[in-house]
């Protein structure tokens, strides 16, 4: 290899490494059919928020207050109310997942509201789910204090005041979590196609031994790498393209942003993507072997460590400082802005130059370990 640049030579094999890409129906699949799979998955099949769920109710007093009680439970938007009289085989329910809570109103709930007592309902909840339990325990209660309140003004009896908190969501005013999870999951679809196809480039080349031809040519490295980067940088883009276009028409998540913001974002995320995928194809020569590091490495942190399904600060503090390499990181907050809040550029920038610097790590520890290799 040579250190001058040709243009007819860089044009040459920059034309056969995407006719190679075009000719490669796995790489298509990846580009562009694995994109709405995920979309589809994470947009009907994943969702965090709150619906309906079913508990067991037991009604142990035939009292009118008891039934009350009961009646409010039923007509909860938040439960689906499984109604008995004896608590036994609600708890076999219980512990078989079928239900995910139990209320339970004594035999003497009648009574003590006669007598202008407490009158306390059980509520058992699986800890087994923390967060399931904690919804159905609170809400379960809140249920119980608007009845409570709601039979003190039917009877005249007024209560203290109390404090009551007027929320209010911006951005996704319905907190529907499809909007976080649709944009989140097009970083995931950019981390697959950046790294994963092009950690298998080079490997490929390795394992066809068509590696050995281009060695004898007279390109430059800086000629082989960019021909190899450039078209999986297109393909990465457009793939992006139609993610947006499937998440705004058919998801109908709003995009507040601009497009240029959105492709800057985009390109900056796809240098560190790229750059580790070359990286990997460079260092392993196996094709299965750098799927798999490009699976350990990229995917599953950009899943599991970027704040895409779990927050960064609930993570173990020894997690929150790993997370700062991932770039994923870095490209879901602002990819998520665009779509619901609107551009923020200096939120933006930041997070471009974030980027950009893990690009120019790994596009330079890829030359260096493919030069190595080569020579």
């Amino acid at each position: 290899m040579t250190d001058r640049f040709d243009a007819r030579r860089f044009a040459a094999l920059l034309r056969k490494e995407s006719l190679q890409i075009l000719r490669d129906p796995s790489t298509m699949l990846i580009a562009f059919v694995l994109p709405l799979l995920l979309l589809f998955l994470f947009g009907y099949g994943v969702s965090l928020d709150t619906a309906r769920t079913r508990i067991g109710l037991a009604v142990q007093d035939s009292s009118e207050a008891a039934a009350s009680l009961a009646g409010a439970y039923r007509s909860s938007r938040w439960f689906e109310v499984e109604a008995r009289r004896d608590v036994t085989s609600l708890k076999d329910e219980l512990i078989a997942g079928r239900t995910r809570g139990i209320v339970v109103i004594p035999s003497d709930f009648g009574q003590r509201i006669a007598a202008g007592s407490d009158a306390p309902a059980q509520v058992i909840t699986d800890g087994s789910l923390p967060n399931t339990a904690a919804f159905v325990a609170a809400y379960a209660e809140g249920v119980r204090a608007t009845w409570a309140e709601g039979r003190a003004l039917e009877r005249g009896v007024r209560l203290p005041p109390s404090i009551v908190p007027l929320p209010r969501f911006w951005f996704n005013p319905g907190l529907e979590s499809r909007f976080a999870l649709i944009p989140g999951s097009i970083s995931i679809v950019m981390t697959m196609i950046g790294t994963l196809l092009t950690a298998l480039v080079v490997a490929r080349e390795w394992e066809r031994g068509t590696l050995e031809a281009l060695m004898a040519t007279p390109s430059s490295m800086g000629e082989f790498l960019a021909t190899k980067i450039i078209p999986y940088f297109v393909l990465g883009l457009g793939s992006m393209t139609l993610c947006v276009v499937v998440a705004v028409f058919l998801f109908g998540v709003p995009f507040r942003g601009s497009i240029i913001g959105l492709y800057a974002l985009g390109a900056a995320f796809l240098m560190p993507a790229l750059g580790q995928g070359l990286l990997i194809s460079a260092a392993t020569k196996n094709q299965f072997v750098a799927s798999q590091v490009a699976l350990l490495t990229a995917f599953m942190p950009g899943l599991l460590l970027s704040g895409f399904l779990f927050e960064i600060g609930s993570m173990p503090k020894i997690l929150q400082g790993i997370t700062y390499a991932v770039p994923a990181r870095y490209f879901i907050p602002p990819l998520t802005s665009v779509f619901v809040v609107g551009d923020l550029w200096p939120m933006f920038i930041r997070s471009i130059l974030a980027m950009l610097g893990f690009g120019l790590l790994f596009f330079g520890l890829a030359f260096r370990v493919t030069r190595r290799r080569i020579a």
